[in-house]
C-alpha cells in the first residue's frame, strides 16, 4: 500500500463559558454514563463508531488493556442512545494539571447526520469541564482539548469549530494508506 498526508489538527476551550452547546435533537434521544468498566461495550463503541473512519489504534487492545484504561481514575465514557439504541459515545480523559482530552467522539454511520452529533458533542463537551465534580482528587478542569484528522468524518471538524473549540495547532504526517477495517472483519466487502 502507498502513504497518504494526514492532516491532524488540536482545538480547544479554556473556559467552561467557551461552549456553544447544539440544539437537543427531536425525538428520543438520551445520554448516559457507562459506569461499568466494559471492556467489551467499550470496543463495541469503538469499532462501530470508527470502522469506517480509519480508527485503529485500539483494535489491537487485548481485554486486560482496556480493563486498565477504563478503570483509570476519571476515565469516563458518555453514550448516545436514540430510542434505546446506541448511537455513538464520547469518551473523556484527564490528564495533568486539570487538562481533559476528549480521546474519543462520534457517531456510528446510520445515526450520522440526524443532529445527534452537535448535541452528543457538546454534552461532552460540559462533561468534561465539570469532570473533577465527579471525581474527587481531580483537579478542577482549566482546559478541554481534542483532535481530530483528515481522515475523520467530512463534518467533524466544523462541528468543534461550531461548539466554540479554537484551533491550536496542525501537523501533516505520512502514514501508510490501510483499508478501512469496518465494525468487524470484511464489513465493507459487498460481493
Amino acid at each position: 500500500m502507498s502513504n497518504i498526508a494526514v492532516t491532524t489538527w488540536s482545538l480547544e476551550q479554556t473556559a467552561p463559558t467557551d461552549l456553544l452547546p447544539a440544539e437537543a435533537p427531536e425525538g428520543d434521544v438520551r445520554i448516559v454514563r457507562a459506569e461499568v468498566s466494559s471492556p467489551e461495550f467499550s470496543r463495541f463503541l469503538y469499532a462501530s463508531v470508527g470502522g469506517d473512519i480509519h480508527w485503529t489504534d485500539r483494535l489491537v487492545w487485548t481485554y486486560a488493556r482496556w480493563q486498565e484504561y477504563l478503570e483509570r481514575p476519571g476515565v469516563e465514557t458518555w453514550v448516545a442512545y436514540e430510542r434505546g439504541t446506541p448511537a455513538g459515545y464520547v469518551e473523556l480523559d484527564p490528564q495533568d494539571d486539570g487538562l481533559v482530552e476528549i480521546a474519543y467522539f462520534g457517531l456510528m454511520p446510520a445515526f450520522r447526520g440526524r443532529r445527534i452529533g452537535g448535541h452528543l458533542l457538546s454534552y461532552g463537551a460540559a462533561r468534561a469541564w465539570d469532570l473533577g465534580d465527579r471525581w474527587p482528587g481531580l483537579a478542577p478542569t482549566k482546559r478541554v482539548w481534542l483532535h481530530t484528522c483528515s481522515k475523520d468524518g467530512e463534518h467533524a471538524m466544523d462541528n468543534y469549530l461550531r461548539r466554540g473549540f479554537v484551533l491550536f495547532d496542525t501537523k501533516v504526517e505520512e502514514e501508510r494508506e490501510v483499508a478501512a477495517p469496518g465494525p468487524w472483519q470484511g464489513a465493507f466487502d459487498l460481493s
